[in-house]
């Protein structure tokens, strides 16, 4: 049975490693800058307004968020990166935590959020580099899209394969949280990925 992104509860977050879920199932880790949509793409794939909080202000997402899909799998909301408004120490402690969860082994899946109208950030390119030194399969979600030009997509993201240094393999689609633009896309890409990890 494929999996259904529509069946999605809320576990648990995790501020500290001991938190985190250990229990076999799938972890699908969803990662973005702060301000790059992250939480609507999450909305736009369960099919949900408001699941994943929407912050007023960028950078919200302070910890890391389990929401166990379809009871056989983890979607795993990761902090935003790269813009909040906080203090230093919380920027650092929040990153010790990303780097305990990226060594720990759990992510079976990255899915990488970007804005397709720019050229990924220093920041996006080592995250990218944190998925690929976990081992894991990567797919970049290109947001925004619907904020370019027909004949912009493709150039863009083109820019965005070459500045992440996408591997074979690795999955790059153009969507739009908005209209839902690449949503069944990314659905079919993901549920393949996982039955290749099976």
């Amino acid at each position: 049975m494929p999996l259904n992104f529509n069946k999605v509860e809320f576990i648990r977050s995790a501020v500290k490693p001991e938190d985190f879920l250990r229990d076999g199932l799938s972890q699908l880790a969803f990662a973005g800058r702060s301000n790059v949509g992250k939480s609507s793409v999450i909305n736009r794939l369960v099919n949900r307004k408001n699941f994943a909080r929407v912050g007023a202000s960028p950078g919200k997402t302070s910890q890391i968020n389990y929401f166990r899909l379809d009871e056989t799998a983890y979607l795993v909301d990761l902090p935003g990166y790269g813009y909040a408004k906080v203090s230093k120490a919380e920027r650092n402690r929040w990153g010790r935590l990303m780097e305990r969860y990226f060594a720990s082994g759990l992510i079976t899946l990255g899915v990488m959020i970007v804005d397709a109208r720019h050229k990924p950030t220093e920041d996006d390119v080592t995250m990218a580099n944190w998925f690929f030194d976990a081992r894991c399969p990567v797919t970049v979600v290109a947001n925004k899209v619907d904020k370019l030009k027909k004949s912009e997509i493709a150039p863009n993201l083109q820019r965005i394969r070459e500045t992440l240094a996408l591997r074979e393999g690795d999955g790059l689609v153009p969507f739009s949280a908005q209209r839902g633009d690449g949503k069944e896309q990314l659905i079919a890409l993901l549920r393949g990925m996982l039955e290749v990890e099976a």
